[in-house]
């Protein structure tokens, strides 16, 4: 790993202040080349069951803390990530493959996630309601509401985990992080961390191991009260119905596919120079990333031409190096998807501007690629493509615009390019998403809400309303209050 502080790189699950082994493994390998990087335990049920037992215990002693208390936790936690962005930059490059400028992008956004939910914490306000009858006083107050699990995903394992767990902890809240496999070691980089910033022994716990055991356990334990998930839309209804029978509260952030409106009022060079962030940013293996790009009719050509040029550009290699703007994917599976996603557009009629085959580089390398002439049957506008893939969509007015950006069950991101006001205002009031970006891409901030609508999800995760989803209102009635 070659770390400035090797404690960083840990290969052990981080339960009740304790790091735990077991005999079994999972490897987790580099995507750039598919060297080995390490190996994390394989915990299963029991080692779930247990994890939930120390948070549950845990939680009095956390609940029990003034909010500025845990607000000042979270901050010494935010400057320790922040102090070690590089190591942290580094690991995660190595296990996820994006690059080192994205990884370090990542990190300082997870930071900032941490220090919003800190200062956020202290105003948990509740209210008091004026009362209709004398001598009764109606009041809430928000409490925490107990353990919560976290399921993070291997495209952002860094910023997921602090998105999740800082507003749960912040709240008053336990948490236990189940990271995915491919990508655990930024995981339990942030659990040394945390365990530095002063968090109390069960607070803040991180295992590893088979997915759907752990998985299954946090959703039938009643000691669970919340469950937060970030993954694919089919894997977060199995989880939301095994939780029916506890009746927690649920987070899912779920799968996108999301329209980027470019109108003929749009400036046109700010809507192609946004293509590769917005697309491409690691290499397309982001929910909220561009899926189709739809543009109206008489600036069609000029804005492919323009995005073109701006695709041309990127350089794709080994994270590590310095000029490289996109890594491998996840594994060499995915290629073979991007590869199959092409073929099928092709044979309908689409046409390839750039890219459309794996790179000579190998391994989990594919060209970036712009498809025109697509149409609404083709797999690439239904499906959520997550790779580098830009397919271009032709519109005519801005009825049709909406009505193919519609055209989806997902709801997550959307974006639209205009300098009309009247036409921004209508058109993203029309849209079905839960974000609307608009002549800009950068959604995710700490101090906005991120989520979807229809099958991308339910909740919120940011802004003020991602501590709701780690609280309950109570009301409480005061009566008698007249007399004296």
């Amino acid at each position: 790993m070659k770390l400035t502080d090797p404690l960083l790189f840990r290969q052990a699950c981080y339960v009740n202040g304790d790091w735990l082994s077991c005999k079994a493994t999972l490897a987790v390998t580099n995507p750039f080349d598919g060297s080995a990087l390490g190996s994390v335990p394989k915990f299963g049920r029991a080692e779930a069951e247990d994890a939930i037992a120390k948070a549950q215990a845990a939680w009095p002693l956390w609940r029990g803390k003034t909010a500025k208390q845990r607000a000042d936790i979270l901050r010494a936690w935010s400057r320790l990530i922040l102090e070690h962005i590089d190591d942290l930059a580094r690991i995660l490059t190595l296990e996820q493959g994006k690059p080192l400028a994205e990884a370090k992008a990542e990190i300082a956004g997870g930071a900032d996630y941490v220090e919003w939910a800190a200062e956020e914490g202290r105003r948990a306000y509740g209210e008091v309601i004026p009362s209709k009858r004398p001598g009764m006083q109606p009041i809430t107050i928000r409490q925490p509401i107990g353990v919560v699990a976290a399921i993070t995903p291997w495209n952002f394992p860094s910023s997921m985990i602090t998105r999740k767990a800082a507003p749960a902890l912040a709240a008053g809240c336990p948490v236990i992080i189940k990271p995915a496999s491919a990508t655990p070691f930024s995981a339990f980089a942030l659990a040394e961390l945390a365990e530095r910033a002063g968090f109390p022994a069960g607070v803040l716990n991180v295992i590893t191991g088979d997915s759907s055991a752990i998985g299954d356990a946090f959703a039938k334990s009643p000691a669970v009260r919340g469950l937060s998930f970030t993954g694919s839309t089919s894997v977060g209804k199995e989880l939301m119905a095994r939780c029916s029978a506890t009746m927690k509260k649920l987070g899912m952030e779920l799968g996108g596919n999301a329209p980027y409106l470019v109108f003929d009022d749009a400036d046109l060079d700010l809507a192609a120079n946004l293509v590769p962030g917005c697309k491409f940013r690691n290499n397309g293996q982001t929910c909220v990333c561009a899926n189709r790009l739809l543009v109206q009719d008489s600036v069609h050509d000029e804005f492919v031409k323009r995005a073109l040029a701006a695709v041309q550009k990127m350089r794709l290699g080994n994270g590590l190096e310095e000029g490289v703007t996109t890594g491998p994917l996840i594994s060499p599976k995915v290629v073979k998807d991007m590869e199959t996603l092409v073929k099928d557009a092709v044979k309908q009629g689409a046409r390839v501007l750039c890219g459309g085959k794996p790179s000579p580089l190998g391994g989990g390398f594919f060209e970036p690629t712009i498809l025109v002439d697509v149409t609404p049957e083709m797999r690439v506008f239904r499906e959520e493509i997550f790779g580098p893939i830009a397919p271009v969509l032709r519109f005519a007015d801005e009825d049709e615009a909406i009505r193919l950006a519609n055209d989806t069950e997902y709801g997550l991101a959307s974006y639209l390019f205009s300098r009309d006001v009247g036409r921004i205002w209508r058109v993203a009031s029309a849209l079905e998403y839960g974000m609307v970006g608009v002549n800009e891409t950068a959604l995710a901030t700490g101090e906005a809400p991120f989520g979807g609508v229809k099958e991308s999800g339910l909740g919120r995760e940011g802004g003020r309303q991602g501590l709701d989803e780690f609280m309950e209102y109570k009301y409480i009635l005061l009566g008698d209050l007249a007399r004296r």
